[in-house]
């Protein structure tokens, strides 16, 4: 498979030389998260929804003894399984993002000029 890519250049000498500086990497990036990234951004995602943070007030408030319903354990397991299902997800279809980055960024470039 080709890329073809129709460049749009306007200036040229100086003006395009210190234009083209700041544009110097061409890569396609659609994925979200990073190896460092994926874990803190995905449970702030997570923890924007409604349910999840109704899971979480049960599980703190359950660790009090005055408030204690469940054991402390079985107020926790919903919660992780209900968190590491959708970080799984969120990694399959990440990593998916990824590989279709990859074969765009190598795939070969016809590049038409004027």
């Amino acid at each position: 498979k080709w890329r073809i890519v129709f460049p749009n250049k306007r200036g040229k000498g100086k003006d395009w030389k210190q234009t083209s500086m700041l544009y110097s990497g061409n890569r396609i990036r659609t994925t979200k998260y990073t190896w460092v990234t994926f874990l803190p951004q995905n449970l702030f995602e997570q923890f924007q929804r409604l349910g999840n943070l109704y899971f979480f007030f049960l599980v703190v408030l359950n660790w009090f003894p005055q408030v204690e319903i469940f054991h402390r354990e079985m107020t926790v397991l919903p919660l992780v399984v209900v968190l590491l299902a959708s970080m799984a997800k969120d990694a399959i279809e990440d990593y998916r993002k990824y590989q279709l980055d990859k074969m765009i960024n190598f795939s070969k470039t016809r590049i038409y000029d004027r």
